[in-house]
């Protein structure tokens, strides 16, 4: 889709915008040029964004398309009515039929993260955050009891992506202990880890592709050759067989998708928002 260009704006952080647009806009195998514009939350800020809009608009011959999450009305009325872009107002899509539903009229609060001082899940994640970088790689077995979730694997097979998601997302505590020759040689999951092995969950990967991985990280090493990557895969999910440690591939799955199987596995009530 070349010379196309697509707006998020949000009176927050455009978060919400963004993430909802990019999963439409994959429907269509689209890779547009992205603008975020948020705090969004003035008449004289929306005026500087229809502006922009509608320079782009000229300058590229088509209109772009404008993802909204907008709660003032004067805000979202300036946007809508005066740019020269599709415009796709996300909230109140489905505002307006909720209030018709529920009888009732809606907060119009602005933005998701609104007195976070005063929000007890917010600090719950930040607390996980602090608790999933402390523990990354194996670098620290105290306090594992806290621990929501110990993700297991090989090295570069998606553990500490997968670990900092669920904990940014979900205030999800999870460690992550790499899987190392030493441990192969023993036969068992790592002396530290035995007690918490209901807690663990396996993370594999398709050879070649940790082959590309470790090559770019250390090109040329034993730690990258392709034998040794399908040892130690071949290795590692045999110890997560013996311990019926519960596994998967993040070979081809986002670290959403890897997130959302793991606490549909391990903590299902987090799926419940």
């Amino acid at each position: 889709m070349p010379n196309r260009t697509v707006f998020f704006v949000s009176d927050g952080t455009g978060i919400t915008a963004e993430t909802f647009g990019n999963s439409i806009l994959s429907q269509f195998g689209a890779r547009p040029r992205h603008v975020r514009r948020p705090f969004i939350d003035t008449a004289d800020k929306a005026h500087q964004v229809v502006r922009e809009i509608n320079h782009t608009a000229e300058a590229e011959g088509r209109r772009p398309i404008v993802f909204i999450t907008l709660i003032e009305p004067e805000v979202r009325t300036i946007v809508k009515e005066q740019s020269k872009g599709l415009v796709l107002d996300m909230f109140n899509t489905f505002i307006e039929p909720l209030e018709a539903e529920f009888g009732i009229t809606s907060n119009h609060r602005v933005g998701r993260f609104t007195d976070v001082s005063k929000s007890q899940e917010y600090a719950d994640r930040i607390e996980a955050i602090n608790f999933s970088l402390a523990h990354d790689d194996g670098q620290s077995t105290k306090n594992l009891s806290e621990a929501d979730v110990i993700l297991v694997g090989v090295s570069r097979s998606g553990k500490t992506p997968t670990s900092i998601y669920l904990a940014m997302q979900h205030g999800i505590k999870a460690a992550n202990y790499p899987l190392i020759p030493e441990d192969f040689d023993r036969g068992a999951i790592p002396a530290s880890l035995a007690p918490f092995k209901s807690k663990c969950f396996g993370l594999t990967i398709d050879p070649v592709r940790l082959n590309q991985i470790r090559e770019e990280r250390r090109a040329n090493s034993k730690y990258a050759s392709i034998e040794n990557c399908r040892f130690e895969v071949k290795e590692a999910e045999a110890m997560m067989r013996r311990e019926s440690i519960a596994w998967l591939s993040s070979t081809h799955k986002s670290i959403e998708e890897i997130a959302t199987t793991i606490l549909r596995d391990l903590r299902p009530d987090r799926l419940m928002y």
